[in-house]
């Protein structure tokens, strides 16, 4: 697994468990709700990842 495939699959696992959360949490699931908590989620998952990266000298 190349390294742009490895970074991806992170951002896609952090974003898949962020959304869950999202999702959990909320009282009313609509579109809106959803398409917000989904961007939010990306933005904390690339985050996440960034960080990691940048604390293991990967």
């Amino acid at each position: 697994m190349g390294r742009a495939a490895a970074v991806t699959a992170e951002v896609l696992a952090w974003w898949l468990l962020l959304t869950g959360g999202w999702l959990v949490l909320i009282s009313t699931v609509d579109a809106l709700e959803c398409l917000v908590g989904a961007a939010a989620a990306l933005l904390a998952a690339v985050a996440a990842a960034a960080a990691r990266r940048a604390t293991s000298g990967w």
